[in-house]
């Protein structure tokens, strides 16, 4: 292994934010350093905390690692927060509430920007847990910024994903439609000292009842873990099929306080331990990986592509808008183009 990767393997912390660092920034020679390490991550438990705007995800966050750390497991955590579209800078702001963690030698804390990518991720937030779980991290929290309905690249990343409500985001009709939810495996309705709070449990509940009885009639197989016992083919390469019984559990918490906190650890680790021990479970990481050597397969072809079609790809805006070609034809153009390359 290089230099670079032999720290990290070791525990080494500035060789950690170096290496994030780069992969952050995509420096030459980061691709080779995340082949290097590759064969040294697996180990840590990945957890998603996402949700609305003012759920309380950072509070949360913050009170996870305190139990962590009272554990005894080391943690990570990714922070991403989003770029302007004006500036491209960013406030980084979410580490505020986690500061008392500062000192603690077993918890590194990395902020990022999302610099214009949707999904609410960074581009690298991927690559940059695997350098925590290269470093030794027993548990990588990955915070994502305040999502909408559709944003929903945490659970390509994320073993588990932790979705973070609060009473007042809306009524039951706003919990149907809100795609976001459908990604849940741990619900956490955050603030539940405020007026709504059953309300809010209610309405989640309706969610996945209805979620459930949905996915059933029309024999939908893909995304997320099916709600409910129902029988499904996880994989078009894995034609048997199996029972995914995993129920997102609802828990209720007042992160300010410290409550609740326990409650979601104890429902994070009974689906990990779903995930490891059950065939749905497992067919369920297989899946996530797919999605992600997909996604890595579309970022190589498009920048090749570009790469190599620049000045094709000018003189082929300047048809379009000259209206001397369709844009649908200048496509399958550049796409042949690239291909007899």
């Amino acid at each position: 292994m290089s230099d670079l990767g032999t720290r990290i393997e070791a525990g080494d912390p500035r060789a950690a934010a170096r290496a994030m660092r780069n992969v952050d920034d995509r420096m030459p020679g980061y691709l080779e350093l995340l082949k290097e390490i590759f064969p040294r991550t697996g180990r840590a438990f990945v957890v998603g905390v996402t949700g609305n705007p003012g759920a309380g995800k950072s509070t949360l966050t913050d009170r996870l690692i305190e139990r962590y750390r009272a554990g005894g497991r080391s943690v990570g955590v990714i922070c991403v927060d989003p770029s302007s579209p004006y500036t491209g800078g960013a406030i980084l702001g979410d580490r505020i509430r986690m500061t008392r963690h500062a000192t603690d030698p077993g918890v590194f804390i990395r902020s990022v920007a999302t610099r214009g990518h949707l999904g609410g991720l960074s581009r690298s937030a991927r690559d940059m847990v695997r350098v925590l779980d290269a470093y030794g991290c027993d548990v990588v929290i990955v915070e994502t910024v305040g999502v909408g309905q559709d944003e929903l690249e945490i659970t390509r990343t994320a073993h588990s994903t932790l979705v973070v409500m609060a009473p007042g985001m809306g009524d039951e009709v706003q919990a149907i439609k809100a795609g976001i939810l459908e990604t849940a495996d741990v619900f956490a309705v955050n603030k539940a000292d405020r007026d709504g709070a059953d309300s809010a449990m209610r309405d989640l509940e309706l969610m996945i009842a209805l979620g459930t009885e949905t996915m059933v009639a029309v024999g939908k197989t893909k995304g997320h873990v099916m709600h409910g016992a129902v029988k499904v083919d996880i994989l078009p390469s894995c034609p048997e099929t199996t029972e995914a019984r995993w129920t997102p559990p609802i828990v209720k918490c007042v992160s300010t306080r410290g409550e609740g906190i326990a409650d979601i650890l104890e429902a994070l680790d009974r689906h990990k331990a779903w995930i490891d021990g059950t065939e749905a479970g497992r067919a369920r990481r297989r899946l996530r990986l797919a999605e992600e050597l997909r996604e890595s397969l579309r970022e190589t072809l498009i920048e090749a592509a570009t790469g190599a079609l620049g000045r094709e790809i000018e003189r082929a805006v300047s048809d379009v808008e000259a209206k001397s070609i369709d844009p649908y034809t200048a496509t399958e153009q550049l796409l042949a183009a690239f291909r007899a390359r």
